[in-house]
């Protein structure tokens, strides 16, 4: 028996090597270092990490622009302009990520459980408690997400794009059941996704299975050869002579669909967004920031790979149910977002709202698309990151004790008074959501809704605006309830940020303004991701 080593570039997976790595080490140090060490340990480990994988990937950028490398990495991934981006979109969303999920705040007061084996409400949660412990495995199960992140949306045949999916879902499965809050609530919200993550899986795979069987192939390329001229590949015959299969068209439009719909289970897209505002709402705050901008982002980025290459020869099949999703998803994110009265639930209709946006991109199907939807995904969730981690500071009172986060609408009541600098931000991140302009948010929409309107998507733009109208009233409504309303009692109050959360913050408003006054270089740059149309 032979065997054929398989050619790998490891210089183009330097990247997530790195990030890999990180997690790796982390494991170790989890094992390895004292407890009380570990924290500080984790949080350099993971922010020097990605920052080594951000200063790798601009190589690998240069590399790519100049033409010098290889479009396979290996098989199964690839190494282009939209894959770098895309990576590097992540990579943005991660670093923000972790220095949210990093900070105690100035009382030491962590967003996860002391051991997040300890039953709620128990004798040896208190003990955990008491001995200032904090569960840092949060960081390698972080990372190990991140690096499924950056390789989703590079993924080039079926089986890469299941094994992917798994490794961004297994560890936020675990993240999102270590709240220290409302541990209860928190190990609720980590079911339902994990039952309904799973649930998406088996579309994926169910999809995947009837495409290998309409092509005899799961490499993106031969299903792309398959969609254009209906007929399946024969072992060991070229492409020119494959047979027609009676029915293989079909297989292949109700293959594509179920591979749609697993993705657009990770989307949160209607009807299938149902476990978004329980897990945004149950799983601890800086996670709930970390899942609603990172998943949402590699997520689509992986969709406008796959569709782009795969489903868009067959967009006039697959357009009445595309249009249908839209539609229906901007419907819910903006009809029931108006009545939440829990912050982080009407943040999670909002994301609803804006994947029904994003959607528009892909029924677009055209060249300018795919740079606007990446822009959409940075901005988006850069300004989301930015208003979990504001919403991790804003807690309840207990005699003059910090609590769970305060998420009801009505406990930011003048929060202007209690703390300028937050409300000023969680304004900035509103506005933006809202497509105002000089923010990044305004751009991102512009740009979107002219591919939307080049591919022949007008009547979708026109429902995406109004929609986007509509949505902005329960922006402006905290707007309205942070500066023109008095706070009531003291069962708020305000924690400070051990640093690395207001750091994480002051970023995200500084390149939300940046890239609503100042787009141009970034939109050139993803500009070029433009290549998936041929």
């Amino acid at each position: 028996m032979s065997f054929t080593a398989p050619s790998i570039q490891w210089a183009g997976l330097a990247p997530v090597l790195i990030i890999l790595g990180a997690a790796i080490l982390g494991v170790l140090i989890e094992a390895l270092m004292p407890r009380r060490a570990r924290h500080l340990a984790q949080t350099a480990l993971a922010v020097l990490a990605i920052l080594g994988a951000m200063v790798a990937l601009v190589w690998r950028w240069g590399v790519v622009v100049d033409g010098a490398a290889p479009s396979h990495l290996v098989v199964g991934f690839n190494e282009d302009h939209f894959g770098i981006a895309a990576q590097g979109v992540v990579l943005i969303i991660g670093l923000l990520s972790i220095l949210v999920i990093s900070d105690r705040t100035e009382v030491g007061d962590s967003a996860f459980a002391a051991q997040a084996a300890d039953r709620p409400g128990s004798a040896e949660e208190s003990e955990s408690i008491h001995a200032g412990w904090v569960a840092t495995e949060v960081f390698p199960l972080t990372l190990f997400s991140l690096a499924g992140m950056m390789l989703f949306p590079v993924v080039s045949d079926l089986i890469s794009l299941f094994v992917m999916l798994e490794l961004v879902s297994l560890p936020l499965y675990v993240m999102a059941a270590m709240a220290r809050h409302r541990r209860l609530l928190s190990q609720e919200a980590a079911m339902k996704y994990f039952v309904l993550g799973a649930f998406a899986s088996a579309f994926l795979l169910m999809g995947s299975a009837l495409l290998y069987g309409a092509s005899g192939s799961v490499l993106y390329g031969d299903l792309a050869t398959v969609t254009r001229a209906g007929t399946r590949l024969l072992p060991g015959l070229d492409a020119t002579v494959a047979g027609a299969v009676p029915g293989a068209d079909r297989l292949v439009l109700v293959g594509v669909t179920l591979v749609l719909v697993g993705l657009l289970f990770k989307i949160a897209a209607a009807p299938f967004h149902a476990w978004s505002p329980d897990v945004y709402q149950g799983a601890p705050t800086p996670v709930t920031g970390f899942m609603a901008a990172g998943v949402k982002a590699t997520a689509f980025l992986a969709l406008v790979r796959f569709f782009f290459v795969v489903g868009g020869r067959l967009n006039w099949d697959l357009a009445p149910v595309l249009w249908t999703i839209a539609i229906l998803t901007m419907a819910v994110g903006t009809v029931v977002g108006i009545v939440q009265r829990d912050v982080k639930r009407m943040l999670a209709y909002s994301a609803i709202a804006h994947a029904g946006y994003m959607l528009i991109g892909i029924i677009a199907y055209d060249r300018r698309a795919i740079p606007a939807i990446l822009f959409y995904a940075l901005a988006y969730g850069i300004a989301t990151v930015g208003a979990f981690g504001i919403v991790s500071l804003v807690r309840e009172s207990h005699g003059g004790g910090a609590g769970a986060e305060a998420t009801s609408l009505d406990d930011y009541r003048g929060l202007a008074q209690r703390s300028p600098w937050l409300a000023g931000a969680m304004t900035v991140f509103l506005l933006s959501f809202a497509g105002i302009p000089l923010t990044s948010g305004f751009i991102a929409k512009f740009q979107l809704f002219v591919a939307g309107i080049g591919g022949g998507a007008t009547w979708l733009v026109v429902i995406a605006v109004a929609s986007s109208a509509a949505t902005a009233f329960f922006y402006l409504r905290l707007v309205v309830l942070m500066y023109f309303r008095a706070p009531e009692g003291e069962g708020v109050t305000i924690v400070g940020s051990q640093g690395t959360a207001a750091a994480a913050i002051t970023m995200a408003v500084l390149v939300t303004v940046l890239l609503g006054v100042l787009p141009q270089g970034v939109l050139t740059t993803l500009g070029r991701a433009a290549m998936l149309i041929p």
